[in-house]
């Protein structure tokens, strides 16, 4: 034991000192806010993963929505719009209780009584008529009397909220005083309640005020809110207090360490209701917008519901509220970014109801230190013992361990343990033991260099260095990958005409950009075989776009000795034409070779067709030839299929093609020229001869320079005077390299 503490005493101390760092945070001595975003996207998570995502069709939303402000008109509507809907939902639809998110604070003058009440007191106050029609108007254009009227002797829970210094209309009756519930909770300095004969005539009523957590996001609800020593019910406690026949509501107290109280949990009826230390509870969103049944409010008021709709109206729950874009009911939640409050609501009445609500008590604190000293203290020992591997595959056991358990608690019992510290904990321990061991990780830098540096461009073999923990070895594997071949048409001609001087000059000023360009491009030299390059994309970094890559440095290569052509003229030198095969597929790579001389190299058959590919582009008069499955992987390219043809060493016919370029970059002549190219190819094949002949006549016609027209022209010529046998797949056999 000495010799381990003395070994790794450094290690020891800084990993101690990461715990302490952790266990100060969790027992709110010194609280960090990172770490409190964390918890809140563990929770956000937790909660995605269990949410039920059911139907919940006890409650009915009933939204003022964008469809109901087209219709009905601007918001707000007229008192009685409001009496009016309220009437249709009780006596027409036959609701059981009707919740309002919405406050009415203010009078409604927009009928103008107001205004024919001061005509009649001043210029028409001896107008009988007038008088008359006035007394007789008066009641229907009370729009506050009518809406009052319309809540009596109804089962209706209006809202309000609390929040700045103004103090318009009337509150209800509070539930309960400090002096007999002596908590901690939010206290409002101001609120905006519904006119008193609005109030007076519901049957209660409840604050909506939502309090976002810090980040910003709605994850639970005031339950009681103080205002001048009183505490006052949530509009969601109202509504289920309501629906469960109004039972008693009771509290229970804990103390603190302090001998302060606090309340852990309401008890409605015999349901309890989980809250924190401000007296909030967590909402058990169901799932993202939709959960609960919808009308449109200007269905409820025009009639034009069906006869489900009706059903699904009769004796529930309803709540009314707005949920268009402009009416700012519009909550950020962990499950939608953009969710009406009437729907928040409607989730936490439906966890009253069914008791799921989730619950954090105080207590979990102490649980939350224990966890974060055995675990800490277990992998302070452990990880300097074990090598890289193990103590990943630790370390990552330790983490699903605990995730399970942490949901498994959650799911079975509603108790929300922290998780996000514990995880940063276990994450940073394991990071710096990880680092520890820098010399290691530098060596293996060094390593890599000496294995692939000779073969692999620098880029590569930095974004290797960069990901130290993953293997790169030498060993022959099997991958899809891309291979090119190139290869200086008329070489042994060309050479003849240079000294040796010449011709080794003549290479390098090749070879250097055409490697230069492979490299650019995350390709992999393989070898030089004299004017010769092999390379493949794919390995020893892992790279999903490398057919893509290696057929944009193919056609880099060419557009680049374009460039060079002049630059050779000049020097007196001849003009270089090459040729590029291209295939994509499986093959073998790896370290290969002798005990004397070995090679990291690409073998298989899809190799030998990449090479036969580079061998046709003589046959066919073309720069570039691709395999089908090179084709595929790279479809912004436009391609003209050259044929259909069994090289030399393989039994399987193969498509070949030759790329024009991107589809998007060629003009529509190019692309007119393609496609009659390929009408003229189907006449070959479908052995139409004398129309194929007319068709690749016109086109040596349109464009004499090409000879892949020519080759196909004599090819007809030689079938019409020889047809091919009836079962001629149009297949194009080469016998030779």
């Amino acid at each position: 034991m000495f010799e381990f503490l003395k070994r790794h005493a450094l290690r020891l101390v800084i990993s101690l000192s990461i715990l302490v760092f952790f266990v100060l945070h969790a027992s709110k001595i010194v609280e960090w806010d990172f770490i409190k975003s964390l918890e809140y996207m563990a929770y956000d998570t937790r909660l995605e993963i269990s949410m039920p995502r059911k139907l919940d069709d006890r409650i009915v939303l009933i939204e003022i929505d964008e469809k109901s402000l087209s219709e009905i008109g601007r918001w707000p509507w007229n008192r009685s719009v409001m009496a009016h809907l309220v009437d249709k939902l009780f006596d027409t639809y036959h609701i059981d209780l009707l919740g309002i998110d919405v406050v009415f604070p203010e009078p409604d003058n927009s009928s103008g009584l107001k205004q024919l009440q001061m005509l009649a007191k001043g210029p028409l106050k001896n107008s009988k008529d007038f008088l008359s029609t006035l007394k007789k108007l008066e009641k229907t254009l009370d729009y506050d009397n009518l809406f009052a009227q319309s809540l009596k002797n109804r089962r209706v829970v209006l809202g309000y909220s609390f929040g700045g210094n103004s103090k318009v209309g009337k509150l209800p009756k509070p539930l309960i005083s400090e002096e007999e519930l002596p908590v901690h909770s939010y206290k409002a300095t101001g609120y905006a309640a519904n006119l008193a004969a609005f109030q007076d005539n519901a049957l209660t009523a409840g604050h909506f005020t939502i309090i976002p957590d810090t980040d910003g996001i709605v994850r639970r609800i005031p339950m009681l809110y103080n205002y001048n020593g009183d505490f006052y019910q949530s509009f969601s406690l109202a509504i289920a207090w309501a629906a469960l026949g109004s039972p008693e509501i009771q509290f229970s107290l804990a103390t603190h360490g302090d001998a302060s109280f606090h309340l852990e949990f309401l008890q409605l009826g015999n349901r309890q209701i989980p809250v924190d230390e401000y007296i909030q509870s967590l909402i058990p969103f169901r799932g993202k917008s939709g959960h609960y049944p919808y009308i449109s409010a200007s269905d409820i008021l025009s009639g034009h519901i069906t006869d489900q709709d009706k059903a699904i109206l009769n004796n529930k729950i309803v709540l009314l509220g707005t949920s268009a874009q402009g009416l700012s009911d519009l909550r950020a939640t962990p499950i939608q970014e953009n969710l009406p409050g009437l729907e928040i609501h409607a989730n936490l009445i439906s966890g009253i109801l069914d008791e799921n609500i989730m619950s954090a008590p105080d207590s979990v604190i102490g649980l939350e230190i224990i966890l974060l000293i055995i675990i800490g203290v277990l992998m302070i020992i452990v990880l300097p013992l074990l090598a890289p591997l193990t103590a990943t595959i630790a370390t990552v056991a330790i983490f699903g361990s605990i995730f399970l358990v942490n949901m498994l608690i959650w799911n079975k019992l509603q108790l929300v343990l922290p998780l996000a510290t514990i995880f940063l904990l276990i994450w940073t321990l394991f990071l710096f033991n990880m680092s520890y061991g820098y010399i290691i990780e530098s060596s293996n830098k060094r390593q890599l260099n000496k294995l692939f540096g000779q073969y692999v461009p620098p880029e590569l073999v930095n974004e290797m260095n960069k990901n130290p923990g993953k293997k790169f070895s030498m060993e022959c594997e099997n991958k899809t990958l891309t291979v090119l071949f190139s290869d200086i048409r008329g070489f042994t001609t060309l050479s003849e005409g240079l000294n040796p001087k010449q011709l080794s000059q003549l290479m390098n000023e090749y070879l250097t950009p055409m490697t230069r360009i492979i490299h650019q491009h995350r390709g992999t030299i393989d070898k030089y075989m004299g004017d010769a390059i092999m390379a493949f994309w794919g390995a020893p970094l892992d790279e999903p776009q490398h057919a893509r890559y290696a057929l944009n440095a193919a056609m880099a290569m060419l557009k680049h000795l374009e460039i060079m052509q002049a630059e050779m003229k000049a020097k007196g030198w001849p003009e270089i034409k090459i040729g590029v095969g291209l295939n994509t597929g499986q093959m073998s790579v790896g370290n290969m070779g002798s005990e004397f001389r070995m090679a990291y190299t690409v073998l298989g058959d899809a190799v030998n067709l990449g090479s036969r590919l580079e061998g046709l582009t003589k046959q066919y008069g073309v720069a570039i030839i691709v395999s089908e499955t090179t084709k595929c992987a790279v479809p912004e390219y436009l391609y003209r299929k050259l044929d259909s043809v069994k090289v030399k060493g393989k039994d399987e016919a193969v498509n070949i093609y030759e790329p024009i370029g991107k589809a998007e970059e060629l003009d529509d002549n190019v692309k007119q020229e393609i496609n009659a190219y390929e009408q003229a190819l189907k006449y070959y094949r479908q052995q139409q001869w004398i129309a194929a002949k007319q068709a690749f006549a016109k086109l040596c016609t349109q464009n004499p320079k090409c000879f892949l027209y020519q080759l196909y022209a004599e090819r007809v010529e030689t079938f019409i005077a020889n047809p091919p046998p009836e079962n001629w797949d149009g297949v194009y056999i080469h016998t030779t390299k």
